[in-house]
């Protein structure tokens, strides 16, 4: 029960820092070092249609008119996560879904210490 609770207040919180502070939390740019090659920005971008129990971030190329779509990074609600996609290999995979657990966190804290 404790669990679900402390999950609902997570959720609830995450959608509260969405309304509160789309910019930030909607959309994020992140380096990408390469393992063979040299790196390049991503646009993270917040996919909010995708459902309640599930938060999905697509992935982008940063800085071009039309941008390649690399795939998703979905969140489950206990935390886990999941690529959808075929292009990043497992090390970029994990450098995108670490930054995305990092940047969230950051703003929710930022946002949490305006409200007190």
């Amino acid at each position: 029960m404790l669990k679900i609770l402390v999950l609902l207040q997570t959720i609830f919180h995450f959608c509260f820092v969405m309304m509160k502070n789309t910019g930030l939390v909607t959309e994020a740019k992140v380096w990408l070092k390469h393992k063979d090659g040299p790196g390049e920005i991503i646009r993270v971008a917040l996919d909010a249609g995708i459902g309640s129990s599930t938060i999905a971030y697509n992935l982008y190329n940063a800085f071009e008119d039309n941008p390649d779509y690399l795939g998703r990074i979905l969140f489950d609600a206990e935390g886990y996560w999941i690529y959808d996609g075929s292009i990043l290999s497992i090390g970029e995979q994990e450098q995108l879904a670490k930054f995305i657990i990092e940047y969230v966190k950051k703003h929710a804290a930022a946002v949490s210490n305006e409200l007190s």
